[in-house]
């Protein structure tokens, strides 16, 4: 038997992760993995929000507030983000339990209706586990498809008056 050891909520952990688009190309994703929302934290620090380039919304299938807890995130962006365009992905967790709170089908309308690509998981299946993450890293690193600089003409050899 393993000892009972206390564990303690995420304060913020920084993590860098080197991922395989679906494009095959290999980015660098930096993950800040903060507190979340609880009653004591009701609210995401601003700079979380503005800086971002994508965000993961996680709850857990056993826990309906967590599940609030991600659509008050998700306003929270919206709000912050004033409808700039943001990747977000929501992740449902511990789907392998029996004590389901958040049923598929309500998290499906909401990630529909907000917009947010859903995915759930389970520690027992490694390779659903990255998928959110391939999915976040392939939409942030599109390659553009359109230049923001006019388009140039050709170059023109200019001549000088005196060439003669």
């Amino acid at each position: 038997m393993f000892p009972t050891q206390q564990l303690f909520p995420t304060i913020e952990d920084i993590y860098v992760a080197n991922i395989e688009t679906d494009r095959g190309v290999r980015e660098k994703i930096r993950f800040y993995d903060t507190a979340g929302l609880s009653p004591s934290n009701p609210e995401l620090p601003k700079h979380y929000i503005t800086l971002a380039d994508g965000f993961v919304l996680v709850y857990s299938t056993t826990d309906r507030d967590s599940f609030r807890r991600i659509d008050l995130l998700k306003r929270e962006i919206d709000a912050a983000r004033e409808k700039k365009e943001v990747t977000v992905v929501a992740v449902g967790t511990k789907t392998d339990l029996k004590d389901r709170k958040v049923e598929l089908r309500d998290a499906q309308t909401w990630a529909q209706k907000e917009k947010v690509r859903l995915f759930e998981v389970s520690v027992k299946d490694r390779k659903a586990l990255m998928d959110p993450f391939v999915f976040l890293a392939s939409k942030m690193t599109q390659p553009q498809t359109k230049s923001r600089f006019p388009a140039l003409g050709p170059k023109v050899k200019q001549t000088s008056v005196n060439d003669s």
